[in-house]
């Protein structure tokens, strides 16, 4: 599987731009899956459900299915938080995945900017960082797009990882 990440601080579009770049590739008829980093503590199951309950029972791992979907939760319970590869090693054959967050790991990426944040860019200390999508002009030494470029940006990735 080919895989590409979008990277930057907080509030500074990595999801909307991931949204985009989804339908975008979607739309393409290329197949896509996704993978986010959290920074916090998050739970995806509601407290009283059945699935929590076994989880709070102490079930390592927990399989919700219905004629729609499917979802595996997987207690870590104090183990070490999975690599990037692990992770990557469970999700189903597709075209392209593309990764939101992970700043640290060796995979390719675009930086999203947003002026507003007023964080400093990531990209001159990166060299996985191959372009960054902003929402402001910028001078640097790799491509630069507009943060709402979804076309360019998309057609800039395809041709990084060679689709």
């Amino acid at each position: 599987m080919r895989v590409y990440g979008i990277t930057g601080w907080k509030n500074s579009g990595k999801t909307g731009l991931m949204e985009r770049l989804v339908e975008e590739y979607c739309y393409r008829g290329l197949t896509v899956s996704t993978i986010k980093h959290a920074h916090h503590s998050f739970d995806v199951d509601q407290p009283g459900r059945d699935s929590y309950r076994h989880r709070a029972a102490g079930a390592q791992q927990v399989l919700l299915t219905s004629r729609n979907r499917y979802v595996l939760m997987h207690e870590l319970r104090g183990a070490d938080e999975p690599s990037l590869d692990e992770l990557l090693s469970k999700l189903a054959p597709v075209d392209l995945v593309l990764i939101e967050g992970f700043k640290g790991a060796a995979h390719p990426k675009i930086e999203a900017v947003r002026a507003a944040t007023n964080q400093p860019l990531l990209a001159p200390q990166n060299p996985t960082i191959k372009a960054v999508a902003s929402d402001t002009p910028l001078s640097l030494q790799r491509p630069v797009f507009d943060l709402n470029d979804t076309a360019g940006i998309a057609d800039f990735i395809l041709a990084e990882v060679g689709l």
